[in-house]
């Protein structure tokens, strides 16, 4: 097994640019047999440039691939409910531990 020319930081940078890509997907089709088909498009795209070693053919390619995700970049995203900017995000606080109103400042 020969090493990879990559280094991990290369390795998370794709494998984030590919999950950007599948959410923005997600976010503009509801259905999820529709998105699988997407999603499989997405990572043929993907396993199509796996081959590339040039750095500069790289370069472009990510270029590119960032270029296109920030122009179909979806204007209203899904968030999941529980999640900050949700729906129920911070819907149900627990009430504050310490008095409310402090009664002895007040005499």
């Amino acid at each position: 097994m020969s090493a990879s020319p990559f280094t991990a930081a290369h390795r998370r940078y794709v494998k984030s640019l590919y999950k950007r890509i599948l959410v923005n997907e997600r976010n503009w089709v509801v259905r999820y047999d529709l998105w699988r088909a997407r999603a499989v498009a997405v990572r043929a795209e993907f396993e199509r440039n796996r081959d590339v070693s040039d750095p500069r053919a790289l370069a472009a390619i990510f270029e590119k691939a960032e270029a296109d995700l920030a122009h179909k970049r979806h204007p209203d995203p899904y968030i999941p409910a529980m999640f900050p900017g949700g729906t129920k995000w911070e819907r149900n606080l627990p009430p504050p531990l310490g008095p409310i109103f402090d009664h002895e400042a007040h005499h």
